[in-house]
């Protein structure tokens, strides 16, 4: 999938959202998903290069454990799924503790969800549009 089919598809899907209102809101939204999924990869590349890498995304938070569908019928969406990106994704992921040791590949997962915002208010929606970013091929 092009770029810009990615980004069509992906709008498509929130412009029937009623609590995503303008472009600004899309891509915010889509910031943090991407940056998610993009980071889920990086994080199965850095498991292989070292047996010790323990992530500083709590486990239930990781993208693989709760946005990747793997068409069982069991992944999160719906009323489910945004309560636990409104009150568990989010909450964590913005408390996440930094220390001046934190390695910066790991900080900025706190960096990137300070000032991050979920806009969405339908969670069959923002299902769609994780399975169209868990689609896309990061390998």
């Amino acid at each position: 999938m092009s770029l810009s089919n990615f980004v069509k598809r992906v709008r498509n899907i929130m412009r029937n959202d009623a609590g995503i209102n303008g472009d600004a809101q899309r891509i915010e939204q889509m910031a943090w998903m991407l940056f998610l999924k993009v980071y889920d990869e990086k994080e199965n590349d850095w498991e292989l290069d070292d047996d010790d890498y323990k992530s500083i995304i709590p486990e239930e938070c990781r993208w693989r454990n709760w946005a990747h569908d793997d068409g069982s019928g069991n992944a999160l969406t719906g009323d489910e799924l945004l309560s636990f990106v409104n009150n568990t994704l989010f909450v964590k992921l913005k408390n996440i503790e930094v220390t001046p040791t934190t390695p910066i590949r790991q900080a900025i997962v706190k960096t990137t969800f300070e000032d991050a915002n979920q806009y969405m208010k339908d969670g069959v929606q923002l299902r769609q549009v994780l399975n169209v970013i868990d689609g896309l091929n990061l390998g």
